[in-house]
């Protein structure tokens, strides 16, 4: 502790010896520019004034674009091209929850997702913060926290102040935000800057670090505009720059970076604890050194209780119930796909649109990937040898034993994301383009294509959910709050239901006997309702205590118990009969990915964080 003061100590006396200039920044945050629209012609007119005016660099904090795709980008960066300053982008949530290229496109534009830069003696730092390929919390890579350890350290020398920057504020929003501010906290930080909430805020968080949210391009009051932010020596200033207008002062504070008390997490401890539930943590990437690696999938399992998952490192790990089995690590930047076997076959998804083959023993590779045409992140399902995947724009059958594609539909208007259900002669998933299909499950020939009447609103498309399939319907919920049942035969809507006390997302589970159908709501309670009747009919509904929920955890029936997780790593499991909780425990503080089972029957899953965990029940 003495040597940290002593560091801050120098670091004052200076900055104190610094001349009163000041660094002059422009920050635009959440322009959500899509081409043509008004955000895009006030853009323009924004880079031409600040182009004109005596700011040092530009800032753009995320949120770039509404629909983050590759059309989008490609526009966002064609304007912000025509600044004279020197510009430093960061994607936001929108970038990243629905990404065309499994969050590849934006690095190739701007290089990297992250950016540090100095101006005088001002380090200014800032790294993505997800959710990659998630409708979750913001959640920051293990690998760009250790980044921002390391830059500090390297340039964060005396006389040196820091500015933080990230899409999302350093509280709740970010599922490992105490990470961060544990990182930050022996450097002379003199705020933190954000956007997000399209709001202007000023609050110290939980370790009273000086935090500032800034503007939306929109703030829906008929003046689109921008942030113009001064660090002295003293204090940091934001004013309101209206285009057109003069700015207005909006905050101003001290700048007074002391060193600042390291952050314990706080895991919840209202449990409902069951001695019918063991509950054993089997990995945990965290463990791996430098912050360890995140795990964006859903947890694939062969025999022998061998359980096979992806990092955001690129790596495919194997275990079983005792050890770490192999590990390899193939280039290929973050997996989202869960692994999938099929005889001695492990196929591995990836993001730069390949199909790896590999021997699920060791790892090694049986066979040449194949070349899917696109980045691949939804969970793809082998049946009788054949894997059914779903792509960019496409949906493909590959022959897994021979590496042979036998058939691939192409005419879908975006990405799939959720595992689609193999049933009959019936294929059946959603994409981001708006609709919910059908497919002759052996020669991909289209049957039928469901939307919601706004095929066009693509971010209220059926596409991360994993359909309810009866044995002649086809029940969805999805972005627009809507459950939806449809005519398995031939498309057609057969109803339609809208709570407004019960919103349902993305989250939905079926019970084996395919009669009862189970949805998470947005406010954490679980509702089961009947899969048969001819209108919506609720059986019963149970507040599990998640609270708010977005997370598209699909729910999970296994021996009249149903398993339901929350983003903040909780895990609740209910009588599938009454709906009576039975238990209910926070194993992380982030994401539940969803939830398998074993060889042996037992329920297995996976937390962003970088947790792997299996429950056995003893009933």
């Amino acid at each position: 502790m003495k040597t940290i003061i002593r560091f801050f100590a120098l670091t004052l006396a200076a900055v104190v010896a610094l001349t009163s200039a000041s660094q002059r920044l422009a920050v635009l945050s959440d322009i959500h520019v899509t081409p043509g629209n008004a955000n895009d012609s006030a853009l323009r007119v924004a880079v031409a004034e600040i182009n004109a005016s005596d700011v040092a660099a530009v800032i753009v904090s995320g949120d770039l674009t509404n629909e983050g795709s590759d059309v989008q980008l490609a526009n966002v960066k064609q304007i912000l091209d025509g600044l004279t300053k020197p510009c430093y982008v960061i994607p936001g949530n929108h970038e990243n929850n629905w990404s065309q290229s499994a969050c590849q496109t934006f690095s190739r534009l701007w290089g990297e997702d992250r950016f540090c830069f100095m101006v005088d003696s001002l380090l200014v730092v800032a790294t993505n913060c997800g959710p990659c390929m998630k409708m979750g919390d913001g959640h920051c890579n293990p690998n760009d926290l250790t980044w921002i350890g390391r830059t500090l350290r390297e340039k964060a020398k005396p006389g040196v102040r820091v500015l933080s920057v990230n899409h999302y504020p350093l509280k709740d929003d970010m599922d490992n935000y105490i990470d961060y501010l544990n990182v930050l906290r022996d450097f002379p930080v003199v705020a933190h800057l954000h956007g997000h909430y399209h709001k202007w805020m000023q609050y110290k968080a939980d370790n009273g670090l000086e935090c500032l949210g800034v503007r939306a391009l929109d703030m829906r009051d008929g003046k689109h505009g921008y942030t113009l932010l001064e660090v002295s020596a003293d204090s940091v200033k934001a004013w309101n720059k209206p285009i057109g207008l003069s700015p207005e002062l909006v905050y101003s504070f001290a700048v007074s970076p002391t060193p600042l008390p390291e952050m314990s997490r706080l895991i919840n401890n209202d449990a409902v604890d069951n001695p019918l539930f063991v509950v054993e943590r089997v990995a945990s990437e965290a463990d791996a050194g430098d912050f360890g690696a995140s795990i964006f999938t859903r947890v694939g399992c062969g025999s022998g209780r061998t359980l096979f998952y992806g990092t955001s490192k690129g790596e495919v790990v194997a275990r079983n119930a005792e050890r770490e089995l192999w590990r390899r690590n193939f280039d290929c930047g973050m997996l989202f796909s869960r692994p999938a076997v099929s005889g001695k076959y492990l196929v591995v998804p990836t993001g730069d649109n390949r199909l790896l083959m590999l021997d699920w023993r060791d790892g090694d590779v049986l066979a040449p990937a194949i070349d899917m045409g696109g980045p691949v992140v939804a969970d793809g399902v082998v049946a009788k040898g054949v894997l059914y995947q779903g792509g960019f724009k496409c949906f493909t059958a590959v022959d897994v034993k021979k590496q042979r594609v036998l058939w691939r539909y192409d005419n879908i208007g975006n990405y799939c994301q959720g595992a689609p259900v193999v049933d009959g002669d019936d294929v059946i998933f959603g994409a981001w383009d708006g609709y919910l299909r059908c497919l002759d499950r052996k020669t991909g020939r289209l049957k039928w294509q469901w939307d919601n009447g706004k095929p066009d609103q693509h971010l209220l498309s059926p596409g991360n959910v994993v359909p309810a399939v009866t044995r002649d319907r086809v029940i969805i919920v999805a972005p627009d709050r809507r459950t939806t049942c449809i005519d398995r035969k031939t498309g057609r809507e057969l109803w339609r239901h809208y709570d407004k006390e019960l919103k349902v997302r993305e989250s939905l589970g079926l019970s084996e006997d395919k009669k009862t159908v189970y949805a998470k709501t947005m406010d954490g309670t679980v509702v089961a309702f009947d899969a048969t009747a001819n209108e919506y009919r609720q059986l019963w509904s149970t507040d599990v205590g998640f609270g708010y929920e977005h997370a598209p955890c699909v729910l999970l029936e296994h021996n009249g118990l149903v398993y339901t997780g929350s983003r903040r790593g909780v895990v609740a499991v209910l009588d599938a009969r009454t709906g009576r909780m039975l238990f209910r425990r926070q194993l992380g503080y982030s994401e539940v990915n969803g939830f398998e089972l074993d060889s042996r029957g037992d329920v297995v899953l996976s937390l962003i964080e970088g947790t792997v965990y299996r429950i056995s029940t003893h009933r």
